[in-house]
């Protein structure tokens, strides 16, 4: 965060100062809403949580070195008081904690603080990239960070920061030397996305595709368009530099091109795209290399092109890096810089398609971080290709746990990845767990192809982890991919003979302290 005064601080976000000795006293830390992450001239945040109230960790926050704390009442330390606001749906963060309002006050407030340094920041030269979809988000987010990585210092979140508390706590890790802030824009519903633009305007803004992701949530594919159209909504019109970065070969993200005043590139596999992927081929590991054509601003209409091959796998990162490559060549970047770029971008994000191998050639997708129809579906085509690559196929495993908020039409998604995972000639399929969902995941495998015992349905990631001890054979190839809350990463882990631990944090109310 740049510094800033705690008086200044006060102004910004409409609070009151209390048990301030020095209002002149500089915030020239990192704003934090973990009490054990605080350090020098730092400033907490105070948000209640499922465990404890991060008001009550106000005094050990100062103790470690915060400045103040932004809280929602008085907390016996210096702080910045705001008053409780009435929760809504873009400002609750589903706090069913937050039973004062104390918690939408504090993250209303945050949003203030970091609007007005990206302001601040944006008049001095940063430019704001936003990204949002149904799926692929997280990972297209960690390309861009790395193709822009050449043009200038590069903030980005953690994991998957994309919400209403990590928006803004991202955008406050931005200082005078940041060039480029890159922010992966999550929604739980319409009206969500319109607000983390307003917290901090991009000027670039990227949809990836409108997939079935929360259509539980939302109610229907065409809200959920509607939604992630927000972005494109928010961007600078073509005369003020604003760019709107489409998908080409998903129909519902094309219309987007009508709902913004700002210029429109569009990527993807067909001929018609400005920025586009030709000659895609996987190698054993499912890592794609294309050639990437672009228009060439020294020719009227012509085009040049370079080869690149990715680093991180399976075919469907292809579209990301054609998004991460448009925004890049929009900062200006070569053709030369971005390909070196995404040649060297390994995963970062934990639980994304992260591959492994065992000493005895057993090989581990640990895509459990998230999971919706649409990554599903690329997860399971990228562990076939990288079985059947080679030239000796390998037998395969898709250890497959519940995709969470589909709403009604969870169960024929479910039954639909079964049916297709038999399509693809997965060797074993394995539901995991006790939910309606995951028994139609099941149903759907058996009805398919009959597979009998080739297709399993066991409780918890301790029965699958069993199973694959009696089972695996050097060799075989094992995917893991669910939805968060179901934490099936355990399962990679115990395959890969190591200590599992939590996916990297969510930005959830339990993470006040």
């Amino acid at each position: 965060m740049i510094p800033m005064t705690l008086t200044r601080i006060a102004e910004v976000v409409g609070g009151t100062l209390h048990d301030v000795d020095d209002p002149s006293t500089e915030v020239t830390g990192t704003v934090e809403f973990d009490s054990r992450q605080i350090g020098p001239g730092g400033l907490f945040l105070a948000l209640p949580g499922a465990r404890s109230d991060g008001h009550e960790h106000a005094a050990a926050a100062v103790a470690a070195g915060a400045v103040a704390v932004l809280a929602a009442r008085p907390v016996g330390v210096p702080a910045i008081v705001v008053p409780p606001v009435p929760q809504t749906r873009t400002n609750s963060l589903a706090y069913e904690h937050d039973t004062d309002g104390s918690g939408a006050a504090v993250l209303a407030a945050l949003s203030r603080l970091a609007r007005a340094v990206v302001d601040d920041l944006t008049a001095t030269g940063l430019t704001v990239v936003g990204v949002t979809g149904s799926a692929g988000k997280t990972s297209t987010k960690d390309l861009l960070a790395a193709v822009l990585a050449p043009l200038g210092a590069v903030v980005a979140p953690p994991g998957s920061f994309n919400n209403e508390l990590g928006h803004p706590w991202t955008a406050l890790r931005a200082t005078r030397d940041t060039r480029y802030l890159v922010l992966e824009m999550s929604a739980r519903g319409p009206g969500h996305i319109a607000a983390l633009a307003a917290v901090a305007p991009p000027r670039i803004g990227a949809v990836l595709n409108v997939g079935t992701a929360h259509l539980g949530e939302f109610g229907s594919q065409e809200v959920i368009a509607k939604t992630k159209g927000e972005l494109v909504e928010s961007l600078p019109s073509a005369a003020d530099g604003g760019v709107a970065i489409l998908n080409a070969d998903d129909p519902l993200v094309v219309k987007m091109a009508s709902r913004t005043g700002a210029r429109v590139v569009f990527v993807g596999s067909t001929p018609s795209a400005a920025v586009r992927a030709e000659n895609v081929h996987l190698d054993d590991s499912a890592r794609a290399s294309f050639t990437l054509v672009a228009p060439d601003p020294g020719a009227d209409g012509g085009t040049r092109s370079i080869d690149v091959t990715l680093a991180v796998h399976g075919e469907h990162h292809v579209g990301n890096a054609l998004t991460a490559a448009a925004a890049a060549l929009e900062c200006g970047a070569t053709l030369e810089q971005i390909a070196a770029a995404l040649g060297g971008a390994a995963p970062v994000s934990a639980h994304r398609m992260a591959v492994q191998t065992r000493p005895d050639g057993v090989t581990v997708i640990d895509d459990a971080y998230n999971a919706n129809p649409d990554s599903m579906r690329a997860a399971l085509k990228a562990l076939v290709s990288m079985a059947r690559a080679g030239g000796t196929p390998r037998r395969t495993f898709a250890v497959l746990g519940e995709m969470a908020e589909l709403g009604e039409e969870s169960v024929v998604e479910h039954d639909a990845i079964g049916r297709l995972a038999v399509r693809l000639d997965v060797t074993r399929i394995i539901a995991v767990g006790a939910t309606r969902p995951v028994r139609g995941l099941f149903q759907g495998a058996v009805m398919e192809g009959s597979w009998g015992e080739e297709a399993s349905h066991v409780p918890d990631a301790a029965a699958v982890i069993a199973l694959l001890e009696d089972e695996l054979e050097p060799g075989d190839v094992v995917l893991v991919k669910a939805s968060q809350s179901v934490g099936l990463w355990s399962v990679a882990d115990a395959v890969l003979g190591a200590e599992t631990e939590d996916a990297d944090p969510a930005v959830e109310t339990e993470a006040a302290r």
